[in-house]
């Protein structure tokens, strides 16, 4: 007995449907309808001898058939099945509802001889795609012939699929890629394949083959990992040639991710002529509470043979990074960045010419906790700064800080009406200890203290004057001191010799201030030209202070010694020391200084909804000078004014310096204002000028809608807070280069800096320089970069470099080169762009590691 519906059958009947389904109950096999032509299958009376749970719907084009003694149904035309999170669409579909299998294959065109309609199945999100296929709903196993599928950013096909369970298939005849092309660029092929989900790629004698031409010597077994974010496996090596070192293979190792916490990789590089490179790096997370990485280096190289004597050199370098962050309680964290390395490393083993150029590695320590209710924090440091040519270092180990936020010792805490003057009084607190080791051509010295700054001020409003008196009080502890004397050398000049004395010694400073300002608006409103107001701001401040002179016998922080001639000379005792010491000549002076900000304000179009206001910074500028009246001359400080200007595309800053006094034949000034002598009001001593320009196009829209350079969070929570840490060379590539970003057309940047320096009137210092970047794609898939450095009064280029990029596709192409300078050379690599298989490259250098002068 069979039951045919072919198409526009229920569409007739649609009257009748409810009786028909419930002649249908009957019949082993229970159908509802969903659409015109579509079948709902499933009965209670099935569930005994089908193991199928659920309801399938299916639809056709042409007809779908029941066997119902035979329990069989068949599709003709645009088939389609669906089944719980599966789905099967095909030219022509047969179920059998015993064994729970489906079969499905696509019709042959008889005008073009290819098939058409050819299956595909959908499973959870997975497609895969064949010209015959047989699938099990039940077990989810089956088998598709000259099948494809794709897995995240790859893809795998063969000559047949064969799906043993939920997440393990058999390919017999397999390609395996990365590029979504129809006929792809480049792919892995191997006679035998296993494919686990989410997991691996596993195929042995396995050739790599570029538009259909394979390489002529195959891989004996490959693992190509398939799960997202971190997984253990090999790390596979990357090959170049560098110029003085043969060809290498860099980046071979194996990563090891131990847990959801903490992973491992282990690397090296092997070069031809003998040299080699180790690197290894750990890294650690948990969320909310800690992570960090620790990597370390080592590499020998070397250039020629050593019985060509003097055209053979060796040279080892190491490298040692300590990244540390942990989040011990709400009020207290611990941040360390510590780096080593010898004085080459960065030289032989960083293309970053950036990095290659720093002479200098900053490393710090510091854990630092708050009381939020007693409005206090403290901290504890650690830094170290090497000059990576000479060796010298500068340590501080330790400095300790402790500082308590203003309070007022005289509010009551339940304050009810005005305040009285005294309760506005507010005290600061801040104290320090410094430990300084410094190792200077060899020699270390140590030097420490304790500092302790203690200020009080009020700060009442007078009308529109805010005024603020306060009182300064420093005080400063060492352990030593210094004392200076003279020794008559045997060809009867003097020599100053200066030793440390050992003792407990205090240094107590203070001084006394008073200051006032206020500020005045101007306001200009035009309304027109899309301006819909501009504002003036001036901030004048004056304020006063006072200092007595420290360096009076009575004090006792200064001393003098004597040369043979009976000159005397003071000298600071404390000038070595790590706080310094107490200052010397007595300070009576005013300051004043006038701010001036410039704001516009912009109109809100009428015509659009979405349109607002917007305030933009036009220009800030200040000027200001002091005036000591204790001074015995030269009362009247320098003038100094300043000014910037900030925004998305341009930026200006400047300062000038200007001196009202006068100067005698050597250039020194003397105690006589210009106006009197020269009949000018002021002379030019400094200035500085930057300005800055950037431009680029409208970032171009990407294909798949995803920002170039931009990959959505994959992998576990500690997946993603690995990828927070951001990303090392260990992972990226011994030699990593920034991606281009072909979604930006163009891309404009200039700075200028323009300075001069007349502190002496006959001696001129100036500098004038320009660096820019310049980026364009000349088309969709070509894009050229060049920056560099040129000195327009020396009139030569510094570090130039041209970077050419190529996207190929699945592929991508950097070229990097420096045509003079010190690193000049250049740097070629052609990889794969999925991160996947991102080691599969080719790279060639030159000299571009060398450095030479």
């Amino acid at each position: 007995m069979s039951i045919i519906f072919k198409k526009g059958f229920l569409s007739k009947f649609r009257p009748f449907s409810l009786i028909i389904t419930v002649l249908l109950l009957a019949i082993p096999v229970f159908a509802g309808w969903q659409e015109a032509d579509t079948v709902a299958i499933a009965a209670d009376s099935i569930k005994k001898k089908s193991d199928i749970d659920s309801v399938i719907y299916s639809s056709g084009r042409d007809s779908l058939t029941f066997f119902v003694s035979r329990k069989k149904m068949y599709i003709y035309g645009k088939g389609d099945l669906k089944y719980k999170a599966t789905q099967l669409k095909s030219g022509l579909v047969n179920v059998d509802f015993v064994t729970n299998n489906v079969q499905a294959e696509g019709f042959m065109n008889d005008s073009t001889k290819k098939l058409t309609e050819t299956p595909t199945l959908v499973d959870k999100g997975e497609e895969y795609k064949g010209s015959r296929m047989t699938y099990n709903f039940k077990s989810t196993r089956g088998y598709i012939t000259y099948a494809a599928t794709k897995a995240d950013e790859a893809s795998y096909s063969g000559a047949r699929i064969n799906k043993v369970d939920k997440s393990t298939f058999f390919v017999e005849n397999g390609l395996y890629t990365t590029c979504d092309n129809p006929e792809p660029h480049f792919c892995f092929y191997g006679r035998e394949m296993k494919v686990m989900q989410k997991q691996q790629m596993v195929a042995k004698w396995v050739w790599l083959a570029f538009e259909n031409v394979p390489f002529p010597i195959p891989v004996p077994f490959a693992v190509v990992p398939l799960q997202s974010g971190r997984r253990s496996g090999i790390i596979p090596p990357a090959y170049g040639e560098r110029e003085g070192y043969g060809q290498y293979f860099s980046h071979m190792g194996y990563f090891w991710a131990i847990n959801d916490y903490i992973d491992i990789a282990a690397t090296t590089d092997i070069y031809s002529k003998g040299g080699y490179g180790l690197q290894s790096s750990f890294r650690y997370t948990k969320r909310y509470d800690l992570n960090g990485r620790i990597e370390a280096a080592y590499s020998k190289l070397h250039t020629g043979e050593v019985s060509d004597g003097v055209d053979y050199s060796e040279s080892k370098q190491w490298m040692l990074d300590v990244q540390h962050h942990q989040v011990l309680t709400p009020s207290s964290s611990l941040e360390a960045s510590l780096r080593f390395m010898s004085a080459d490393y960065n030289k032989q083993n960083v293309s970053s010419l950036q990095e290659q150029l720093n002479q200098s590695i900053y490393s710090s320590a510091q854990y630092s906790k708050t009381w939020e209710d007693f409005g206090a924090s403290m901290s504890a440091a650690y830094s170290r700064d090497q000059e990576i040519q000479t060796g010298d270092t500068r340590e501080v180990l330790p400095s300790i800080s402790f500082s308590k936020s203003q309070f007022y010792p005289f509010r009551p805490k339940n304050q009810s009406g005005e305040e009285v003057w005294y309760e506005m009084i507010g005290i600061n607190y801040s104290g320090s200890f410094l430990n300084n080791r410094n190792k200077i051509d060899g020699d270390l010295k140590i030097r420490g203290g304790i500092r302790h700054g203690l200020s009080t001020g009020i700060s009442p409003k007078i009308g529109y004057f805010n005024i603020s008196p306060g009182i300064s009080y420093n005080e400063l502890w060492y352990n030593k001191s210094i004392t200076k004397k003279v020794v008559v050398q045997p060809d009867g000049k003097d020599l100053v010799v200066i030793e440390d004395v050992k003792g407990i010694n205090f240094v107590r400073t203070f001084s006394l201030s008073v200051g006032t300002s206020t500020k005045f608006y101007g306001m200009f409103q035009p309304q027109m030209a899309g301006v819909e107001a501009l504002r003036h701001i001036i901030t004048p401040t004056v304020s006063c202070t006072y200092t007595p002179d420290f360096s009076e016998e009575k004090w006792g922080y200064y001393k003098r010694f004597k040369y043979s001639d009976g000159r005397s000379e003071k000298y600071n005792r404390h000038e070595r020391e790590v706080f310094g010491g107490a200052s010397s000549g007595r300070t009576q002076s005013m300051n004043f200084s006038v701010g001036n900000s410039f704001e516009m304000k912009t109109m809100v179009d009428p015509t659009d909804t979405t349109s607002k206001e917007q305030k933009i910074q036009l220009l800030s500028a200040s000027i200001g000078a002091s005036y000591n009246f204790a001074a015995d001359s030269l009362r009247l400080s320098d003038i100094g004014i300043s000014y910037s200007k900030s925004g998305d595309f341009f930026t200006l800053s400047g300062n000038t310096v200007y001196s009202a006094y006068d100067y005698n034949d050597q250039g020194i000034t003397i105690n006589k204002f210009l106006i009197n002598t020269k009949k000018q009001l002021l002379r030019l001593k400094s200035f500085s000028l930057s300005a800055g320009l950037n431009l680029s196009g409208d970032r171009s829209e990407p294909e798949n809608g995803t920002e170039q350079g931009q990959t959505a969070e994959q992998g576990t929570p500690a997946d993603q807070q690995f990828a927070m840490q951001g990303n090392n060379r260990m992972y990226q590539g011994l030699y990593q280069t920034q991606e281009a970003d072909f979604s930006i057309p163009w891309n404009f940047s200039l700075n200028y800096n323009y300075g001069v320096n007349k502190d002496n009137p006959f001696v001129r210092t100036d500098y004038s320089n320009m660096n820019g970047d310049f980026g364009f794609n000349l088309t969709k898939t070509w894009k050229f970069a060049f920056s560099g450095y040129y000195d327009l009064k020396e009139k030569k280029f510094s570090a130039p470099q041209v970077t050419v990029s190529r996207d190929l596709h699945c592929w991508i192409m950097n070229f990097s080169w420096n045509p003079v300078g010190s690193y000049t050379g250049y740097r070629l690599e052609i990889r794969v762009k999925a991160p996947t298989l991102q080691d599969l490259k080719i790279t060639k250098t030159s000299n571009f590691f060398s450095g030479r002068n």
